[in-house]
């Protein structure tokens, strides 16, 4: 995950050159932007007195993308698709093997709220709404399975740092709400986000 964090701040300095932007920090009324990211989730899988060699929680890299409109520099209507990757757990109880795979994701839309700390750094808020999208296999014990849609209430708060008019860096705390099916990843999400505005 070191990798592709680097991975994406490079890019930005690439996209944005080498000089700093020093001018007003909000987005211009009626843009738009595009954006990308990488985030790392928790995930746990309870399965009742299961003994296994890999443990039954851990983080996941995933990754998103996403589009924004700014009604003006404040405020902002956001979408994205975020794709919290695949886990496998492999377990026994009491000598029987068995196992859960678990293949998450999530469609969310949000208005953004964006209030400048100087010229180039801004804290934002997102309220909105997900739909979850949890497939859940499993054998022995863990006798859950099934594809499970739930909508739910999306937030997330953050910092952005503009590299240029258009290239800013972002760095977030999502909360996608529940599935319907407990088993695989949690709520939150630590996002590292790129974007660049038209």
């Amino acid at each position: 995950m070191k990798k592709i964090l680097f991975a994406l701040v490079a890019t930005a300095a690439a996209l944005a050159g080498t000089s700093a932007y020093a001018a007003d920090f909000g987005d211009d009324a009626g843009s738009a932007y595009v954006g990308a990211g990488v985030l790392g989730s928790r995930y746990k899988f309870d399965v009742p007195n299961a003994t296994s060699s890999s443990g039954n929680s851990g983080t996941k890299a995933g990754g998103k993308i996403y589009a924004g409109y700014n009604i003006d520099k404040t405020w902002a209507v956001e979408g994205g698709y975020t794709n919290f990757g695949k886990q496998d757990y492999n377990y026994t109880v009491n000598g029987a093997a068995g196992s859960v795979k678990s293949d998450a994701h999530s469609f969310y839309v949000a208005g953004k709220g964006t209030w400048p700390v100087n010229e180039q750094i801004a804290v934002f808020g997102k309220l909105g709404v997900a739909r979850n999208h949890n497939s859940v296999s499993t054998t022995g014990i863990a006798a859950v399975s099934g594809d499970a849609n739930k909508s739910a209430l999306y937030a997330s708060v953050g910092a952005e740092y503009a590299l240029s008019k258009q290239v800013k860096v972002s760095l977030e705390y999502e909360n996608y709400g529940k599935n319907n099916i407990d088993m695989g990843r949690k709520n939150g999400a630590v996002t590292a986000g790129i974007r660049y505005n038209f």
